[in-house]
């Protein structure tokens, strides 16, 4: 509103120049009629446009005054230092600048798929000196340690986030996917044997030879997935004649390789998944009551011990039965030693009389949190725990099912011959598959578990429902 008296004084200035744009309309319009049908007449008619175009200059300054004066909402004071009218900025004078328009990736450079497909030359330097059967094979591993790459991004993920204090409930559906996801990866790997099966011992002798030294236990990735999921030193299954498997991922003359430095870096990488999964089902509240608590022991004992009763009852009851199908007395006195055992193996493994006496407590109470939230899983607050722990007992479980169908591989390729590594081939790889098991608290608590209806009564509901409340 306040530019309006400003813009009126000018209008007598705008009227003016009306006049002396009429005049060379007819000058502008003229040839027109021209253009179309006769246009090698253009360049002779353009003195005439020209002419025209200083009658044009004249009238801008005062065309732009009105402009100038609109700039500001605010006349000027008296007393005001502002220029009036004030300048006109230059990126006013500018022209718009036009949109850029996006730049469109190839799908050959996000995938950088020559690069890609210039990688399957072994230890030569040209592919098509390859039998098709060595490509596959070089296809498959590589493929492999992609994978392998995958799993590894999302093991650091769930670590992560069972690595904060407190984890969040929210989060935990996040985690249940990337798991998920995990032994998804494993099953895809497992499938890769059944690709290698098409090429006969023949085919694989042909050129076996070229991995002398060589073998899929210095894969350094695949070492990075047993260190991150919690894999301890003492467990390991040697390869063969080296004191420690870090020997292998050295460089002929001893020195430190990639591979090795990877390993390395792994190990300095803590928590592993292991310890920070139990470390969170440690803080489950166990009847209501957390580590935070001070009664917390006397309650999370209280649990074990009822909990104890009603398994004995199940075994009791499994006995009887047992017992009316013996055929001798030696057969009933054989089902009642292994009844009792059961029975007191179950207390010594939910009290952890087997760890350290510093360690028993913090093991029992973790035992116990394992057996709560399976046995009470439809509870809102104990319901993505339960997938997580599962979820993690099929990951480990994929893990097995890909060592034992990598050895049948093997021992149908070349038999139980030594590796091409120097290891012992399927006896090596069968061995790790028994022996390996990161989350063993997880196996083991299902020989525990009871029926639904011989649970010990639930005490303190409410705190295991909906954030809302129900």
């Amino acid at each position: 509103v306040p530019p309006l008296p400003l813009l009126v004084p000018p209008l007598p200035l705008l009227l003016p120049p009306l006049p002396l744009l009429v005049p060379p309309l007819p000058l502008l319009l003229l040839p027109l009629p021209l253009l179309l049908p006769r246009l090698p007449l253009l360049v002779p008619l353009l003195p005439l446009l020209l002419p025209p175009l200083p009658l044009l200059l004249p009238p801008l300054p005062v065309l732009l005054l009105p402009l100038l004066l609109a700039q500001s909402t605010d006349p000027p004071s008296a007393h005001s230092q502002t220029p009036w009218p004030p300048p006109l900025r230059p990126e006013a004078m500018m022209p718009p600048a036009m949109p850029q328009k996006p730049t469109s990736t190839p799908y050959w450079d996000y995938i950088k798929v020559e690069p890609l497909l210039a990688l399957q030359t072994g230890i030569g330097a040209r592919e098509d000196e390859l039998s098709n059967d060595e490509v596959m094979f070089i296809v498959v591993h590589q493929i492999d340690e992609l994978w392998f790459k995958l799993a590894l991004r999302e093991m650091v993920a769930v670590r992560n986030l069972f690595a904060r204090v407190p984890v969040p409930e929210q989060a935990l559906a996040s985690a249940v996917r990337g798991i998920r996801r995990m032994e998804t990866i494993l099953r895809q790997l497992t499938a890769h044997f059944e690709l290698m099966e098409t090429m006969t011992t023949r085919d694989y002798l042909a050129f076996r030879d070229k991995l002398t030294g060589a073998s899929g236990f210095q894969s350094a990735q695949m070492r990075e997935i047993e260190i991150l999921m919690g894999l301890a030193e003492v467990e390991r299954v040697p390869l063969g004649h080296e004191g420690s498997y870090q020997k292998a991922l050295e460089q002929h003359d001893g020195t430190e390789s990639t591979s090795l430095r990877r390993v390395r870096a792994r190990l300095a990488d803590l928590p592993t998944l292991r310890d920070a999964m139990l470390e969170w089902v440690h803080r489950t509240p166990i009847q209501g009551s957390t580590p935070s608590q001070p009664d917390d022991a006397q309650r999370v004992r209280a649990f074990v011990e009822a909990y104890l009763d009603a398994h004995r009852r199940m075994v009791e009851r499994g006995l009887a039965g047992a017992r009316e199908q013996a055929l001798t007395e030696a057969d009933k006195k054989r089902l009642e030693e292994r009844a009792r055992g059961e029975v007191a193996s179950a207390r010594a493994y939910l009290l952890a009389e087997e760890l350290p006496e510093p360690e028993r407590a913090r093991g029992s109470r973790i035992r116990a949190a394992l057996v709560f939230i399976e046995s009470y899983r439809e509870l809102p607050l104990l319901a993505w725990p339960r997938e997580v722990l599962d979820g993690l007992t099929t990951f480990e479980q994929a893990f097995v099912i890909f060592r034992q169908r990598h050895a049948r591989m093997v021992e149908r390729m070349i038999g139980r011959r030594t590796g091409t590594g120097g290891s012992a081939g399927v006896d090596y790889l069968d061995t790790t598959a028994l022996r390996y098991r990161v989350f063993r608290e997880l196996w083991a608590v299902r020989t525990l578990l009871v029926r639904a209806q011989d649970l010990p009564p639930l005490e303190n509901a409410a705190a295991y429902g909906f954030a809302g409340g129900t």
